[in-house]
C-alpha cells in the first residue's frame, strides 16, 4: 500500500466511513454492512487551515453574490416526450433538458429493454448515446434488433470509465445520454472497485455536472440491492432529479413504473406496462388487466379501488379464513399490510363480535399489485367476512373506505374519480363512507352509491 493511501471501512447502505470495523454500522444501523476500502489519504496542513480561514469569514467571500428571488429569471422547462405515454406521466410530462434521472429495479425487470426501446421514438429527433458497462455493443445491437431499434441517430459505446464518458459527452454533446448501468462505472482516481460507494457516489457527481453544465439529460440505471433500495449509498437519491423504481414480479409479466423522487412533477403517479417477447407494451386499462379471471360467486373476494396519483385503480382482493391447526393462528398477507390486516382483524373481533382466535387468515391482493392506500380496509374487509361467512360480495360491488380503531368507516379522497372508473368497468353498487356522502355532492347515473357509517352498515350493503 502506497504511503497516500489508507484503509477505511465503508457503510454499504449508508456511505459512511469508519478507521475500524464494527458488526453494525454506528450511524444508520445496518448489520455487516462495513466493507473495506483502500482510499487516498486526505491532505491536509496548509489548506485545512486557509480554507478554515475562509469558512471562519476571511478572505475567500468576495466572488460570492446572493440575488433576491426577483432577480432570478425563470425559463419554462424544455422536456422531451419518450413516445410512451405511461413514461411520460410518472416523469411528469417527459424527459427535462439537463436533468438526472435514475432507474431502479431488479435484475430482468426490464430497465434495460425500456431505455433502449425509447431511443427509437426519441432518435427521431434527438442525437442518442448509449453507454454501457455490462453488455457489448454486439449485445446491445442483438436487443435492438429485437426491439426493432434501427435508428442512425442512436450511437453506442461500451465503456467504463466516466471521465472518459463526460469528456466524450462534453465533446460531441449529444441531445440524450444513457448509462447502463451506474455500478459499473470507474473512476481511476479512487483505489476503490466499481461499484462500490465511493465510485457511485463520484461518478454520479461527474454526471451530475456534466448534465447541468451541458443541459444534457442523462438517464442513469441503477442495480437494488437485497432490500429493494438502489445499490450504493442513499447521497445517490439526494444527487438526482428524479428516483424511478420498475417493480415486477418474476411470476407476471406486467410491470410497475413507479416514481419515489421528482423535482419536475408528482410522485404519486404509476405507469403499467407488459413484458412480451418483442419488449413492454403499454397498459391502457391495468384495471381490466387486474380484473380478468375473477372468479363470480366465490367467497372470499371483494374489488378495492386504490387511488395511484391521479390514476384510479381497481384491484381484487382475497381473504382466505379457516380453521388452525397450530396453537398460535397463522396470519398472511400479500400485497397488503401485515400489521393492517392485524388491525382489521381486532376491529372484526371487538367491534363486530367475530372470533378469530382459532382461525387462521390469509390476504392476497391478485395480480403482485400493492396496496398501501388506508381506502382498501373496507375490501379486505368484507374478503374476510365473506370468506368467514362462506358467503360471497355481490359480483356488482366495489367497497372504498377507511376502517377506524372504533368500527367507523372514514372519508377518503378523490370519491368521485373511484366511482367513474367503477362505472366505466361495468359495476353497479359502490359501498363508500357516509362522510364523503354528508359532505359532497355525488350523483352518477347506472351505479348505486351507498353510504356505510360503520362497518356493520357496509356488510348489510355489500351482501
Amino acid at each position: 500500500m502506497r504511503s497516500d493511501q489508507k484503509v477505511m471501512f465503508v457503510c454499504d447502505d449508508c456511505g459512511a466511513e469508519f478507521a475500524r470495523w464494527s458488526g453494525q454500522c454506528p450511524n444508520c444501523g445496518s448489520w455487516n454492512s462495513l466493507q473495506e476500502r483502500v482510499m487516498l489519504a486526505r491532505g491536509g496542513g496548509a489548506k485545512t487551515k486557509v480554507a478554515a480561514k475562509k469558512a471562519a469569514g476571511g478572505s475567500g467571500y468576495s466572488d460570492l453574490q446572493p440575488v433576491t428571488l426577483d432577480q432570478v429569471e425563470q425559463h419554462r422547462e424544455t422536456r422531451f416526450l419518450t413516445g410512451l405515454e405511461e413514461l411520460d406521466r410518472v416523469l411528469g410530462g417527459g424527459i427535462v433538458a439537463g436533468s438526472l434521472v435514475l432507474l431502479g429495479g431488479e435484475p430482468g425487470a426490464g430497465k434495460s429493454t425500456l431505455l433502449l426501446q425509447i431511443c427509437e421514438y426519441l432518435a427521431q429527433k434527438l442525437q442518442i448515446l448509449y453507454v454501457s458497462g455490462e453488455e457489448s455493443t454486439r449485445q446491445i445491437k442483438l436487443r435492438a434488433d429485437r426491439l426493432g431499434v434501427k435508428n442512425p441517430n442512436l450511437k453506442v459505446l461500451a465503456e467504463t470509465d466516466i471521465v472518459s464518458i463526460c469528456n466524450l459527452v462534453a465533446a460531441t454533446a449529444p441531445d440524450l445520454v444513457i448509462i447502463d448501468s451506474i455500478q459499473t462505472m470507474n473512476l481511476e482516481e479512487l483505489a476503490s472497485s466499481p461499484g462500490s460507494v465511493a465510485q457511485v457516489r463520484e461518478c454520479t457527481s461527474l454526471l451530475m455536472k456534466t448534465a447541468k453544465t451541458k443541459d444534457i439529460p442523462v438517464l442513469i440505471i441503477g442495480h437494488v440491492n437485497k432490500d429493494g433500495a438502489i445499490a450504493g449509498p442513499k447521497v445517490l437519491e439526494h444527487i438526482v432529479d428524479t428516483v424511478l423504481y420498475f417493480e415486477g414480479d418474476k411470476h407476471f409479466t406486467h410491470r410497475i413504473l413507479r416514481a419515489v423522487k421528482n423535482r419536475y412533477g408528482s410522485t404519486n403517479e404509476i405507469g403499467v406496462f407488459d413484458m412480451t417477447g418483442h419488449g413492454l407494451k403499454e397498459v391502457k386499462n391495468p384495471s381490466m388487466m387486474l380484473l380478468t379471471g375473477r372468479p363470480l360467486g366465490a367467497s372470499g373476494t371483494c374489488v378495492a379501488c386504490n387511488m395511484e396519483g391521479s390514476r384510479p385503480l381497481l384491484s381484487e382482493v382475497q381473504a382466505l379464513v379457516t380453521k388452525s391447526g397450530f396453537a398460535v393462528p397463522r396470519r398472511v398477507s400479500t400485497g397488503f399490510d401485515y400489521n393492517r390486516t392485524n388491525l382489521l382483524i381486532a376491529v372484526m373481533e371487538k367491534k363486530a363480535g367475530f372470533f378469530f382466535g382459532n382461525l387462521d387468515v390469509y390476504i392476497n391482493v391478485v395480480g403482485g399489485i400493492k396496496l398501501d392506500e388506508p381506502g382498501a380496509d373496507l375490501a379486505v374487509l368484507l374478503a374476510m367476512y365473506s370468506s368467514l361467512k362462506d358467503q360471497p360480495v355481490a359480483e356488482e360491488v366495489v367497497a372504498i373506505g377507511e376502517v377506524g380503531l372504533t368500527g367507523e368507516v372514514r372519508a377518503v379522497a378523490q370519491l368521485s374519480q373511484r366511482v367513474s372508473e367503477a362505472k366505466r368497468l361495468g359495476f353497479g353498487r359502490i359501498v363508500v363512507p357516509q362522510q364523503n356522502l354528508d359532505h359532497e355532492q355525488l350523483s352518477v347515473p347506472g351505479i348505486q352509491v351507498i353510504g356505510a357509517r360503520t362497518i356493520k352498515d357496509a356488510f348489510k350493503a355489500a351482501f
